[in-house]
């Protein structure tokens, strides 16, 4: 289910960036595709079951996501200054997570500040969610 501007639905009432000044706050992204409504890296049976689920996509499908609304708030990679990465196991998926990070990341310096934090679950079937902080060079009018 894609909203009006052409991003993920949110699964619960909240926007998905919202400027304070010359901050944005980004709401946390999860690996939903805005054109499937399908989670990022999840095989599912027959039945319709999800049987496989594979990190490096999810990762991948955040950083999609994230792009998507820097992009409809106006900014781009290298406005974030800070992000908080939660993970649902945290020895299995931090390397992966760092490898596909580095790779976002591989131009923009400096690289923003990072926070990761390992939770016991995360809503449908995301193992990893990321918020973002990012700042606009132009204040709010």
């Amino acid at each position: 289910m894609k909203t009006d501007l052409g991003l993920t639905k949110p699964l619960a009432s909240y926007s998905h960036a919202r400027k304070a000044g010359q901050t944005v706050f980004l709401a946390g992204q999860g690996c939903r595709d805005p054109e499937t409504d399908v989670w990022a890296g999840v095989s599912f049976d027959d039945a319709g079951k999800p049987v496989n689920i594979d990190f490096e996509m999810q990762v991948r499908g955040v950083f999609r996501n994230i792009d998507a609304v820097l992009t409809k708030s106006g900014l781009t990679r290298s406005s974030i200054v800070d992000v908080q990465v939660f993970l649902t196991d945290l020895h299995s998926q931090f390397a992966v997570m760092n490898k596909v990070w580095n790779d976002y990341f591989r131009d923009i310096r400096p690289l923003p500040t990072r926070t990761t934090i390992g939770v016991k679950d995360l809503p449908g079937l995301n193992l990893v969610e990321m918020k973002v902080t990012a700042f606009s060079d132009e204040p709010t009018s």
